[in-house]
């Protein structure tokens, strides 16, 4: 496949997981959790928040697989992220050539598109599912971290805590939060307080919904933390008219600190909007 096709093919699934969110799976909306606000809740949610790395740096190589309709591709590339500051995805082609980059900060959201030298960069408030789901640069953090989050917090304070709701009749433990057309779960072990698996449901009954699913599997001890941290994730976006899928694999997990955390566009490039690239993409 030439070098512009597995741009495209891997930007639309990433600017799509911007610009709208989904899942194949039916936890969310098959099992409402019940209710249960009492010291056992806060306890288990506890164990659940003490599994949080410690570090502020987590960098890895990364195998990333792409699904899009037909097309089924596979890029290398890197995860560099500074808790608090930064997430940054780099897309390599031929595995050293830099074709793409997704930059997360708290403040905006930089895509490149260093092949045809186009950019995007906008405020959360600017990415409708974004804004309208609570998914800020936190939240966002928390999902890459496997870590739980309430939408719109900076943090998860103890009081927050019983704002969840949790479902402890099996081995695993089904977290919900309902906010508005949002409903969020996670499943975490009971035994280890573990995140397996986040859900995030957009309700909309006059154009369907759209989920986000994120798994977390092949969990390993990360050096210099002596806490687990999942080596596999897989992402399904599933909207109304089609589904995406997104595998990441970590490889060389680190932690390096000596690389710049913000990204200077050059002027060489050109700016163009989510739609801009939306339209152009859609019409592949």
């Amino acid at each position: 496949m030439k070098t512009s096709n597995i741009l495209k093919t891997a930007a639309i699934a990433l600017t799509l997981l911007l610009a709208s969110c989904g899942t194949k799976k039916k936890v969310a909306e098959e099992q409402k959790p019940a209710v249960v606000i009492n010291t056992g809740q806060t306890e288990f949610l506890n164990k659940v928040t003490k599994n949080m790395q410690q570090t502020k740096f987590i960098t890895s190589k990364v195998k990333f697989s792409v699904e899009v309709g037909a097309q089924d591709i596979t890029l290398t590339g890197n995860l560099k992220m500074k808790r608090d500051d930064v997430i940054r995805l780099q897309l390599m082609a031929f595995g050293f050539v830099e074709a793409a980059r997704i930059e997360f900060t708290k403040d905006y959201v930089l895509i490149m598109d260093r092949i045809n030298k186009q950019y995007i960069k906008a405020p959360y408030v600017h990415i409708d599912f974004l804004r309208n789901s609570g998914l800020n640069f936190y939240s966002l953090q928390a999902l890459f971290w496997n870590e739980l989050f309430q939408p719109n917090h900076v943090t998860l304070a103890a009081e927050d805590m019983q704002k969840f709701t949790t479902n402890t009749d099996n081995e695993d433990a089904l977290i919900g939060y309902e906010d508005g057309k949002i409903d969020y779960s996670w499943l975490a072990n009971q035994s280890t307080g573990i995140i397996k698996m986040a859900n995030i449901m957009y309700k909309d009954r006059f154009n369907g919904n759209t989920q986000l699913n994120w798994d977390y599997d092949n969990f390993k001890v990360m050096e210099n933390t002596n806490k687990q941290f999942p080596n596999d994730m897989n992402v399904i976006l599933t909207t109304p008219k089609k589904e995406i899928k997104l595998g990441i694999k970590l490889n060389y997990i680190n932690n390096e600190t000596e690389w710049e955390t913000r990204t200077e566009v050059s002027t060489k490039y050109r700016e163009v909007s989510i739609d801009e690239i939306l339209r152009r993409f859609m019409a592949l």
